[in-house]
């Protein structure tokens, strides 16, 4: 069965309007003379995004969802779960809330800090979503309904959407520790000398090596120690990557960041199979990585 949108045609074409909508978003920012167009174009492309996503994924806040996560066609009327599309715009209005108030009352002084705590938070949500897709993974489409002829069906996840969601948690957990430890010291509250441990670089090529195997075996199994796991070692070595950094490179560090928090939202997007979120992780991510080897 397929899914029942609001237009599959409809869709692409909003995220394309998006996709085009951020590209000349960071055109525009690349100039001081033309910083406030390329906001405007950001926040008009977040905008379509974000209510193309909402109308396209109304029919799955209906009742009508059977084991596989499609919609089933059945006799009654179509009736969407108020209740559940409330507590969606109760919390993009929260979200929207706090974030008009940080962004008032912030100094531009204090921008690097406000953009590696942001980071830090694209980071966790690709975290959750992560979690919530193994927790819950027919609801994502991701997961095939297994009958044995003994015992309860559970669901099988495909290879790789397993390989898209072990990658995208745990770029994602690399980029919220990193990013709180490059926000603690920008903001003072951690010392901005480098804190060098004994044999860093074998630890963090032992701890890097290990993840990636951890990945491997997450795909490959029906255990779920491999993705609790592979999620501990991403924290940590966010950690481990950054506090050898002097507070000097920080802004280096937020431009790293940035990038490994638009990789994160593209494998995401992957999972999720929505294409604004590659298109933007994609952006975020290269030009991220591009601006941190220019500086």
């Amino acid at each position: 069965m397929e899914h029942v949108t609001a237009g599959n045609s409809f869709a692409a074409l909003a995220y394309l309007m998006a996709g085009v909508c951020f590209i000349l978003a960071l055109r525009g920012l690349s100039s001081p003379a033309t910083s406030q167009q390329g906001n405007r174009f950001g926040m008009i492309g977040m905008a379509i995004a974000v209510v193309t996503t909402l109308v396209t994924h109304i029919p799955l806040l209906s009742g009508d969802v059977g084991l596989d996560g499609d919609r089933i066609a059945s006799g009654s009327a179509f009736s969407i779960d108020w209740i559940a599309f409330l507590e969606i715009l109760a919390a993009i209005g929260v979200g929207a809330i706090i974030g008009v108030t940080i962004a008032k009352r912030i100094a531009m002084t204090a921008m690097p800090q406000l953009v590696a705590a942001f980071h830090s938070l694209v980071g966790l949500a690709a975290v959750l979503v992560a979690v919530a897709a193994y927790l819950n993974p027919m609801a994502f489409g991701i997961a095939q309904m297994v009958i044995p002829m003994i015992g309860d069906p559970f669901a099988v996840i495909n290879p790789v959407s397993k390989v898209e969601m072990g990658l995208g948690a745990a770029i994602g957990a690399i980029t919220f520790s990193g990013s709180i430890i490059a926000f603690l010291k920008l903001n003072g509250n951690m010392s901005g000398k480098p804190i060098l441990l004994p044999g860093r670089h074998a630890i963090n090529l032992a701890v890097l090596a290990t993840i990636l195997l951890l990945v491997a075996q997450f795909a490959h199994s029906q255990d779920a120690w491999p993705f609790w796991t592979l999620l501990v070692l991403s924290f940590v070595i966010g950690f481990l990557l950054i506090v050898p950094i002097g507070g000097a490179d920080m802004p280096v560090v937020v431009s790293m960041l940035n990038s490994y928090s638009g990789w994160a939202a593209a494998a995401m997007g992957f999972t999720l199979h929505n294409t604004a979120m590659i298109i933007t992780g994609a952006l975020v991510g290269s030009s991220g990585a591009i601006l941190s080897y220019i500086m």
